[in-house]
């Protein structure tokens, strides 16, 4: 388990390349420090990479899932003429979505493709559409639906999915809470034990992709103990399910004599595991401290910062930063990038909020090296420069946030922001 500092990974910025982004035409590669024209933002990427905007301006674009032919599907949280959904297709090939269409009346985050078919999920239910030879989705406005009555408390709702190679799909039940405490984020309140929260929510589910009406219960529950799930993948490599949890709020402002303003920044991490059926990732009794590299005992249920608990629980495969929200995960298999991207995780961070009196910090794509599920290396900052410039990011004022990652046939990967609802797609050809 290691844990590195935005500021430590920062330090690769002087080798990268500077991509404008604002203009969907404008894919010219400038060289750090360069002037550039008056832009919205630039975005960072390493030499040899290139970025260039798909679409702007679809609101608040959450994840994406990308067809055989090029097709990207976009999931919004909030609906943009009545759709939920929208469809970007190029037909001119030069990268640019030049015909959208919408269909589906329901916000939400999940969408995956998998098998033929279009899976995307509201915040109660998870739906599927058969894509026809013609690669167009069948019925746009009659879904199937898969899975029902989900818990949504207005907290964590995101119902993220993902899909194996088994004909299963995995859902994310976030828990409506931060640390399940009597009376929420309250100071001085107790926590609860056992959590009756983790009897429907802060947790993995499993279901049949392909078997309509489904409900959850404890038969169905994969993975426990994980607070909130966004992002999450299946690695191919592994044949596992792999997750990226966003971890508890406010040491700080429950705790004052246990933790300082800095403490609570940078604690707990964020944290990648690795599910197996009955996984417990231990919330909320503790959370993972990066800086000593332990699982600590939750200050609600009589910890004090220093001891140790959940023998029972899972360890991290990796610990990144704290409150930086990860909200995609995607492992790379495509043969495009250069050969040390293969296998790795690419996770996107929203960007925090919590952090002050701390600088916040955040908006950016990860990268880290892994294979065979283990990390090969430190984690590095992959793109950047979402939120503008460090005024922006420091204040949380970001003028764009990253959301959703998902891979192109071509092994080009794409990014969504579900601030103003820019698409970018970040390519290589090592010039």
């Amino acid at each position: 388990m290691r844990f590195y500092s935005l500021k430590a990974a920062s330090a690769v910025f002087g080798l990268f390349a500077v991509a404008s982004c604002a203009q969907a035409g404008d894919t010219t590669q400038h060289a750090q420090g360069q002037q550039l024209p008056a832009e919205d933002v630039q975005i960072t990427v390493p030499a040899g990479f290139h970025t260039l905007v798909v679409a702007e301006g679809l609101g608040e674009a959450r994840h994406l899932a990308v067809n055989s032919n090029g097709d990207i599907y976009v999931k919004l949280a909030r609906l943009k003429d009545g759709k939920g959904i929208y469809r970007l297709r190029d037909t001119n090939g030069d990268g640019k979505a030049d015909q959208i269409t919408g269909f589906g009346n329901y916000t939400g985050t999940g969408i995956a493709i998998k098998g033929g078919y279009l899976y995307a999920s509201s915040d109660e239910e998870v739906f599927r559409y058969p894509i026809g030879s013609n690669q167009e989705v069948q019925n746009p406005d009659k879904p199937e639906r898969i899975v029902t009555g989900l818990l949504a408390r207005h907290e964590h709702e995101s119902k993220s999915i993902a899909l194996d190679n088994d004909g299963n799909i995995y859902v994310n039940i976030g828990a409506y809470s931060n640390a399940c405490q009597l009376e929420d984020r309250t100071k001085g309140s107790p926590g609860q034990r056992p959590c009756p929260i983790l009897d429907s929510a802060g947790g993995i589910w499993q279901f049949r992709a392909d078997q309509l009406n489904q409900t959850y219960g404890d038969d169905r529950r994969y993975a426990t103990g994980l607070r909130n799930v966004v992002g999450l993948d299946w690695n191919t490599q592994t044949n596992t399910l792999f997750v990226m949890m966003h971890g508890r709020d406010q040491l700080h402002d429950l705790f004052p004599d246990m933790y300082d303003t800095k403490q609570s920044a940078e604690l707990p991490a964020e944290c990648l595991y690795e599910l197996h059926k009955g996984s417990n990732g231990g919330w909320p009794y503790i959370y993972y401290d990066g800086l000593q590299h332990r699982k600590i005992l939750a200050p609600e249920f009589g910890g004090d910062g220093k001891k140790t608990a959940g023998e029972d629980a899972m360890d991290p495969v990796y610990a990144f930063p704290g409150h930086i929200a990860p909200n995609a995960l995607l492992f790379y298999t495509g043969s495009q990038f250069p050969e040390r991207y293969r296998h790795g995780a690419f996770v996107v961070f929203h960007g925090s909020w919590n952090r002050a009196p701390e600088p916040q910090k955040g908006f950016l794509v990860a990268f880290l090296p892994m294979n065979n599920g283990k990390p090969t290396g430190e984690w590095e900052v992959f793109a950047d420069g979402f939120a503008g410039g460090p005024d922006q990011v420091a204040s949380g004022r970001a003028k764009h946030r990253p959301c959703g990652i998902a891979q192109g046939p071509d092994g080009s990967v794409y990014v969504s922001d579900d601030s103003k609802g820019t698409i970018w797609k970040i390519s290589y050809s090592g010039k």
